[in-house]
């Protein structure tokens, strides 16, 4: 039986999910398949590699730091980001908090990463590769419209995925996955709303109408996806976990007892689910 675990992006909320990962990983608990989103993704790779903890010590050294993320980096002529695009996808992990690359391709199954295409709109799926030092499909997948510039894969320009499947559950079952664990980000209750900066990205997009009309369905399209994956929860395919609440959570958080808080919540609920799942993931 072919398993999967789903990562929802968020930003710096995801670090519930991290948590979640961590616990699993303390439990020995790893499926044959792994899809995320945005920081879902670039924070699960850390997951495959089996590197505990090395999220959380991540953000809570350099989430206060101007060289990964701070307005001051969008002024940067070759970086044109709230992030330091080249300190946060390099120097982090070729240097200061080292990504293990031999054990990310040692493992055997599948590790994809959801970007989406401008010119189509539509979501594109592109595993991720075992060795790219720079992480480009990484920082393709994490690209939010308006905080971090178009992303050229093959020529294809893309941003951040959770434009168009922000909860890339259904991908997993089409990949074959009959049992399915997805992370939210956002506590069970959560209804997305309305874009605020809905103006300005047509303005600034406005050469990809295709994209422009994935915008615009966003919030319709993403309340839906997570309807449907609450019946595949009631129907026994899928598990969800997801937190308390993210009410006063930014997803630039920089306090770092809300970010360890967090992180605490997902492990808790990870450690506590984790015989649940190794069941599940069994077929049993």
């Amino acid at each position: 039986m072919k398993s999967g675990i789903v990562l929802e992006g968020g930003a710096f909320r995801t670090i519930y999910s991290s948590g979640v990962c961590d616990a699993f990983l303390d439990a020995a608990l790893m499926p044959d398949y792994v899809i995320g989103v945005s920081a879902g993704i670039a924070y699960g790779v850390s997951y495959v590699s089996r590197q505990k903890r090395r999220n959380l010590q991540i953000i809570c050294n350099y989430a206060n730091d101007p060289r990964y993320m701070g307005a001051g980096n969008l002024l940067g002529r070759k970086n044109r980001s709230y992030f330091g695009l080249d300190f946060a996808y390099d120097r982090i992990p070729n240097e200061l908090v080292p990504f293990d690359y031999d054990a990310f391709a040692a493992y055997p199954g599948q590790v994809e990463a959801v970007v989406t295409n401008l010119e189509s709109g539509r979501a594109e799926y592109l595993p991720v590769p075992p060795r790219d030092d720079h992480f480009l499909i990484l920082r393709a997948t994490c690209a939010l419209p308006l905080l971090f510039p178009i992303f050229y894969l093959d020529g294809m320009p893309c941003l951040d995925g959770g434009c168009s499947d922000a909860i890339p559950w259904q991908r997993a079952f089409d990949c074959g996955c009959e049992r399915i664990v997805a992370v939210l980000t956002r506590e069970r209750s959560y209804v997305r709303g309305e874009e605020k900066l809905e103006k300005l990205i047509d303005r600034k997009y406005r050469k990809w109408p295709n994209f422009l009309d994935t915008m615009h369905r966003r919030a319709d399209d993403y309340n839906e996806s997570r309807r449907k994956l609450f019946e595949a929860e009631k129907s026994g395919r899928a598990m969800i976990l997801a937190p308390r609440s993210t009410a006063d959570f930014s997803r630039t958080e920089r306090d770092l007892e809300k970010i360890r808080a967090l992180w605490q919540n997902g492990y808790f609920d990870g450690r506590a689910a984790a015989p649940a799942v190794r069941g599940f993931w069994a077929g049993r």
